[in-house]
């Protein structure tokens, strides 16, 4: 396509994750073939939206993810309209959205929650944008959560972008079906909401 990452670097402009949604039908095995999926499906404004599909050698879904992206202008880091180049370089692969209801882009905040030991940001959390990678967050998040709560999905709204050097402070709020962690600098600024949702019961 021509609009990969240098592309963009030189244009000053990135696509950044504001929020995802990752739905686990099965967890892969060990030794199991799997084939990963992805296809942008619709761009409205400066939002573009991503599935993400996992399956196995026999066709079975195991993981279904839907991700919302915002153009940035990474000048003024502000959301920018996409450019006409940008968003016909990728309607050649758009695709349908993946059927089934998916939450909201934004997660709420829930009241109270347990205070967890803070994590500095270290040099390898950081991506090409030099922000904190967005599957780090996710992992940061992940240690708060008891090793018996089986994960049967993940939803994930990033709010501000943390960088070498900052510090996040995790909070925890279990519920009987859900754990939320809240990512925040300690104060009243959060980088980052993580739910995750116990898988069903056989």
């Amino acid at each position: 396509m021509n609009i990969g990452v240098e592309y963009l670097a030189e244009q000053k402009q990135a696509w950044v994750l504001s929020s995802w949604e990752i739905k686990i039908r099965r967890y892969p095995v060990m030794g199991e073939k799997i084939c990963v999926e992805t296809w942008p499906y619709a761009f409205k404004g400066f939002y573009g939206y991503r599935n993400f599909r996992i399956t196995n050698g026999q066709g079975e879904e195991l993981v279904l993810a839907n991700s919302v992206w915002v153009y940035m202008d990474m000048e003024r880091m502000r959301p920018m309209r996409i450019p006409e180049k940008v968003a016909d370089a990728y309607r050649p692969e758009i695709g349908e959205e993946l059927p089934g209801e998916w939450g909201a882009r934004k997660l709420s905040v829930p009241e109270g929650g347990t205070e967890m030991p803070p994590v500095p940001v270290a040099g390898f959390f950081i991506d090409t944008n030099h922000h904190m990678n967005n599957g780090k967050y996710i992992l940061v998040a992940k240690e708060s959560v008891p090793e018996d709560f089986a994960i049967g999905g993940v939803r994930a709204e990033y709010r501000r972008a943390a960088m070498l050097g900052d510090v996040l402070y995790p909070v925890v709020a279990v519920a009987e079906e859900k754990i939320t962690v809240v990512l925040t600098d300690g104060g009243d600024q959060i980088y980052a909401i993580v739910e995750f949702a116990a898988a069903e019961k056989n």
